[in-house]
């Protein structure tokens, strides 16, 4: 019987004319097996650090006075063997030309999607995808992705992408682990700097990945995987 692995997807920056250069999309993915005990294990950090099993991880919450607690996240991703990342940079969307290419926004963002995801996928496996929910992608937009990540994996059956689906980030843990690991990448390659305790989290992110963040990691890098894209071939 196939495994079956749940990836949990977010995004930073990705609008067309958000004033925004670079751009990040990833996810984190492990097996379904696996999903209740990491919740579980979350869960219980957040509860040793006074926090409600319910705390809703996010980078935009990173402080000083919580440093601790998301350095303890960041270590439980490295040190489980069952959680893995993946994520696509886009340093400068101010260079894009679609017009060049005869594609929108929309048709390039859903290219970029199948670029980040296609090196998870196993054809002997099978995948559940989950989004975040957010106003900018709304239904349709779910099914076009679905449309398009089976057809370039040639999955026309939907046999490997099982399916996918939005969810709300305060009801998955791994999707606010995605949204930490996300925010940090983002934070870091649009050149901030004013808030120390997101500058320790992203130094702690390089020692424990042993990547400097800003070059491609190895094709099967299997933990933490980078692609920084610079309008090479898909």
């Amino acid at each position: 019987m196939s495994e079956i692995y749940n990836v949990y997807c977010d995004e930073s920056c990705h609008l067309e004319h958000d004033g925004q250069q670079a751009m990040v999309l990833g996810g984190v993915w492990c097996p379904e097996s696996k999903r209740q005990e990491i919740s579980q294990r979350i869960r219980e950090i957040k509860v040793k650090h006074g926090l409600g099993k319910d705390f809703e991880i996010k980078w935009t919450k990173v402080s000083k006075s919580k440093l601790d607690f998301y350095m303890d996240i960041i270590d439980y991703f490295f040190d489980d063997d069952d959680f893995h990342f993946r994520g696509l940079i886009v340093p400068d969307k101010t260079k894009l030309n679609h017009d060049a290419w005869e594609q929108t926004h929309d048709e390039w963002y859903y290219k970029m999607y199948f670029n980040m995801l296609k090196v998870i996928f196993d054809p002997q496996a099978k995948y559940r995808v989950y989004l975040d929910i957010k106003d900018t992608l709304g239904a349709d937009k779910i099914k076009k992705l679905h449309d398009v990540l089976c057809n370039n994996s040639y999955d026309y059956s939907r046999q490997v992408i099982e399916r996918v689906q939005q969810v709300h980030s305060h009801e998955s843990e791994q999707l606010q682990v995605a949204d930490l690991l996300i925010g940090a990448l983002s934070y870091l390659h649009r050149g901030l700097d004013t808030n120390v305790a997101k500058l320790k989290l992203i130094e702690r992110i390089k020692q424990r990945s042993r990547y400097r963040l800003t070059c491609n990691t190895l094709l099967r890098e299997a933990k933490f995987n980078l692609l920084i894209w610079n309008g090479g071939a898909l």
